[in-house]
Parts: C-alpha cells; structure tokens; sequence
C-alpha cells in the first residue's frame, strides 16, 4: 500500500524515469507506476493500435494504447497534484493519487471487448495484483475497481467522490483519457487540434464534491467536446475504417469454430497474447480450416473492401425507426423482386448476409445532451461558488440537439453494389408510405415479422421555414403526405442524389482497375448472337478465352479496352466480327 509517507510515494520529485512523448514533451515515471508500467499485461498494450482500423487510411495514425495510456496517467497525476497543492482541505494522499493512476491502464488493456467489460477489467487487475505482489489492501482493491467502473457506490462511503471524476467521469465526460486522445489521435492523423491541456488541469477545482473549472475556460471546454463529435464523425468512424473493421470481424468470426478466440478472454494468460497480431497468426497457419479466413484478409490486404453504398445523416431522434425499418433482409426483398421482375437468366447470388446496416450514433460526449449543461463553473471573484453556466456565458453557436446518426448501407460484394442502392430507395419509398399514411405496423419482412414502426408523432420535428413549400414539386396529395411526418423525418426518408447510380452499376476498387489494366480485360461476345456477349477480366494475360465455350463455340474479341469493362455496360459493345476466333492474346494497357 501507498502511504502518505512512503519513501517511493508518488509525489517524490526525483523520477526513476522519463519517457519522450510527442504530445506532453516528457512524462515522468515515479516508483509506484513503474511497478505496473513493466508488467506483461500494460506491455501488452504495445501491440494494439490505438485507432484501430484507421491506420488503414491515416498510415501516420499507428500509435498504440501503450502512449495513451502514459499520456493519460500523466495528466490525471498532473490534476491530482494540482488539487492537492492548491486544496490542502480536501486532503489528497498518495494513495489517491496512486490508485487513480491504477484505474486507468485496466480498461485500455481490454477496451474493444464488449463482453462484461467490468469483469475483464477486474480479472486484469487481480492478475496483476496477484502475479507482481503489489502491495494493496482490500480496500484499496475495492476502491481501484470502483474507479475502473466509475462507480463511487462499489467502494467504501469514505472514499472522496470527486476522485472519480479525473478517470471515467459519468457526470459530463470530461476526464485527462479525452483530454490526452482527442490531442493524440489529433495530432497522428494530420487534423492536429491544440489546446492547453495543463491550462484545463490548473483550472480545476473541486466544489460540492465535483470538478468545477473557470467560467474563462467555457468556450475551450466546448471545443473539445465538439472536437470528440469531429473525430468520431471524420477520423473513427470514416467509411473506409468501418469497411475494414466489418471485413476483420468477418474474418475472425471465420476463423473461431478452429481457433476458440473468444475463449481467450476469459483467460488471463491466453488474453495476454490476444493483440493485433492475430490478423498474422491466421495468415501464417496453413490450416485448410482457415482459407476462407486468409482469403477475407488477403482481399483487404489488396484493398478490395465491402463498399459503402449509400450514406445518410440522420436526426437523433430517429434512430429507432432506422434501426427497426432498414434492415439487410428488407434490402434483400427488394433486390430479389427486382431481379424476379426483370426475368433475368444470370446468377444471383446476394443474401442479406452480404448487405450490412450500419447505424453510429455521435455525439459529444453525453448522447443528445450538451456536456456543458453538466458542467459546473467559478469564476475570480467568486472561487468557491460553484453555478453552472447559462445563455451569454459562452458562445450561443451550438446545435440543440448535441448527437445525430449516421445510416450507411454496405454491400460485401460490389459487383451488385448498383443493385443495393436500388433496393434501398426501394425501402425508403415504402417507409415513407407507412408513416404518411400513419400505420402501426411494417411490412413483415423474413426476420421482422412482428416488427412495429413507431408512429410519425413520436419524432421531434423542426420548426417550418415559411414558404418552405412554395418552391416543391409535387400534387397537393404528396404535400399533404410530406407534412403528415415533418421535414426531419422527410429528410430522413428521402433519396440520396449525391450517391446516385444506375441498378446495373458495379463498383471496382482503384488498385484491382491498376492490376487489371496492367494485365488486360477481354470482352468475348458468341459468333452469330450479338445479343449473347459475356464479359470478362482476366489477371492471366495468355489466358485461353476459347475454354469459356464448353461447346466449342466460335467467340470473338469485341473490345480489350479495359475502361469498356469498368462497370461491365455490356449495352455499349460493338458488336461481333464474324469468323474472328478466340485466341491467346496479351491486351495492353490503355
């Protein structure tokens, strides 16, 4: 245990080490830290990026959870110190600071996890404990789980309730692990975003047992809650990230039938191991059990990603109507009926499995709500009265509703993306029926039989622009339906023409257009049927393309322009030359 008077205390000016760090200069590390900085599980850290899947796109954004996590502790031992020194009447100790410090690194070793995150984080911690003797009572194990949990009622009354703000603060978000990762995931993705943390540290004070800050510091404290909005709008959730996150969760739900990987985190000494690196672990085995997995990673790898069909931002407000109306398998109703209509002869293999809605709620930092409202402030002339900041106090340029949802629509196979976009319109046109005419219910659907669409009059509408309908096109019918739900849920329902296509749009990721110009496309049509042309790219340029007959058919090369196959428009071809076999034939780029 840490005592106030512990030679090794965490207040000891002299360091037994200082670590260079790109956001905070150098950040010192005291006795007690180091104890859990040189264990196996903090070291672990070291091996998971802290952005996930956005490296993938910011190449720069490869820093691990092992530099947050120090950055963190040095900003919570900053503020910790800071109330001690300047509010010797709220009696901060060593062991406060200490076990604050300790509450940090548990929920960085498993973040990502989403099974029973409290459980893993304490079976992290006891290990920990328990495998490098640190010395801690009983209550001071009670009093770190409760800080890991943010939750001041699992550890003793006496414990101060203020300390639980520095760490996981549930009260308006405002904790040193936003202030360290909006400046360093800012910073590593080119976007930097400066603001003086320390200033934000010597800020603080404690008033009716909360973290108060200056009036003077409103605005900045705003800013980083808008600044979280930005980030997870534009850097963690960028489709490009989403795509790879949804194609390794593929990958890794292929792989775990043979490799047992959720089994691992109920196990310290096997999660210990479980990092980024499996992605390598499963491309290295040559398993047959694993091909579909290595195939899925390798076509990633090679940047031939699911691809975002469709985006929408939509309001707060609507998120279950998305959630219960747009579903994969009504997207898949559609896309069938289409191709039943049409009568076509060519294969059709999409299934809802290969449509993904994806629904991300954004906000900053406390759902729908403004965290400043949450937030209490002093000011110079009154340090010890605590109030909470009104209109006029900070700036009035803010939304009312501090979140919103982003709907986008993914399809695993691209060659039917056009197909998936038409299904989707398709959805929306029959949601906004259902809610102009007021129904209770949707259309069943394979998995939603019973689902129910909440009535039109549980969404929060905006207020009418005067003459707003002046200018729509449309009878009187159709104004009368598009005002029977307001213009957000209008909104909501409406077409996407910035991502418009055709049905038969196919899209080709830039690098397989690169591998597939450099190597030559063929289009093949049958002698004496202009009407029977198949298309086809090829990566082997002396491919024989007389075996694509079984019959023995004559075929002829039609057109080798590679940018005449990009969307596959087959309508386009020229048509056949009679008597011209097909033949081996190297196309050149073009």
């Amino acid at each position: 245990m840490v005592e106030d008077d512990d030679p090794h205390g965490f207040f000891v000016p002299k360091a037994l080490r200082g670590v260079k760090d790109v956001i905070h200069t150098s950040i010192p590390i005291h006795f007690h830290l180091n104890q859990f900085i040189d264990t196996l599980p903090f070291q672990r850290l070291r091996d998971i990026k802290q952005l996930g899947t956005s490296s993938y796109v910011w190449p720069s954004a490869s820093h691990t959870r092992f530099e947050h996590c120090l950055g963190v502790a040095y900003l919570a031992r900053c503020l910790a110190s800071h109330l001690q020194t300047n509010q010797p009447s709220l009696k901060i100790t060593n062991r406060d600071v200490g076990h604050v410090w300790d509450s940090i690194f548990m929920p960085k070793a498993i973040k990502g996890c989403e099974w029973q995150h409290e459980r893993g984080s304490e079976m992290m911690f006891d290990y920990i404990v328990k495998n490098y003797k640190i010395p801690l009572s009983d209550k001071d194990v009670r009093f770190v789980k409760a800080l890991i949990a943010g939750d001041p009622t699992q550890c003793d009354a006496s414990e101060k309730p203020f300390l639980f703000d520095i760490i996981a603060n549930k009260r308006n978000g405002l904790d040193v692990d936003k202030f360290d990762y909006i400046q360093r995931d800012s910073h590593m993705t080119g976007t930097s975003f400066s603001f003086e943390a320390t200033r934000i540290v010597k800020s603080a004070r404690v008033l009716d047992n909360q973290i108060c800050y200056n009036i003077k510091d409103a605005n900045q404290i705003y800013e980083i809650c808008l600044r979280r909005f930005g980030l997870h709008k534009n850097i963690y959730n960028h489709k490009t990230a989403r795509a790879i996150e949804y194609m390794i969760v593929d990958a890794l739900l292929l792989a775990e039938p043979h490799m047992k990987i959720a089994e691992r985190v109920y196990d310290p000494e096997r999660f210990l191991y479980l990092n980024d690196y499996i992605l390598n672990e499963i491309e290295r085995s040559k398993d047959p059990e694993l091909e579909a997995s290595r195939q899925l990673i390798k076509r990633f790898r090679h940047r031939e990603l699911y691809r975002e069909v469709v985006w929408k931002a939509v309001e707060f407000t609507s998120k279950k109507a998305i959630q219960d109306y747009i579903t994969s398998e009504r997207i898949m109703e559609k896309a069938q009926k289409t191709v039943d209509e049409e009568g076509s002869e060519e294969p059709f293999d999409l299934t809802a499995d290969d449509i993904i809605v994806d629904v991300t709620t954004m906000h900053y930092g406390m759902k729908e709500r403004n965290p400043v409202d949450f937030t209490k402030f002093y000011s110079k002339k009154h340090p010890d009265k605590p109030m909470h900041a009104g209109p006029g106090d900070y700036s009035g340029l803010r939304p009312s509703i501090h979140a919103e949802i982003l709907l986008r629509i993914y399809t695993k196979k691209p060659e039917y993306f056009g197909r998936v976009y038409d299904a989707y319109n398709a959805v929306l046109v029959d949601m906004s029926e259902e809610f102009s005419a007021g129904a209770d219910t949707v259309p069943n659907t394979p998995t939603l039989a019973s689902a129910r669409t909440p009535d039109a009059s549980s969404f929060e509408t905006l207020p009418r622009t005067p003459g707003a309908d002046a200018g729509d096109a449309g009878t009187g019918a159709e104004q009368k339906k598009k005002r029977a739900f307001g213009r957000s849920n209008s909104a909501m329902m409406s077409k996407n023409h910035f991502a418009d296509v055709d049905r038969g749009y196919r899209h080709e990721s830039p690098s397989a257009s690169t591998r597939r110009m450099s190597t030559g496309g063929v289009a093949v049509a049958v002698v004496g049927d202009p009407s029977a042309i198949a298309v086809v790219t090829t990566f082997q340029p002396t491919a024989d393309f007389s075996q694509l007959f079984e019959d023995g058919t004559e075929g002829a090369i039609i057109d080798a322009a590679p940018s005449r196959l990009k969307r596959g428009r087959e309508d386009e071809l020229q048509p056949p030359i009679e008597g011209i076999e097909v033949k081996r034939r190297k196309e050149s780029a073009k």
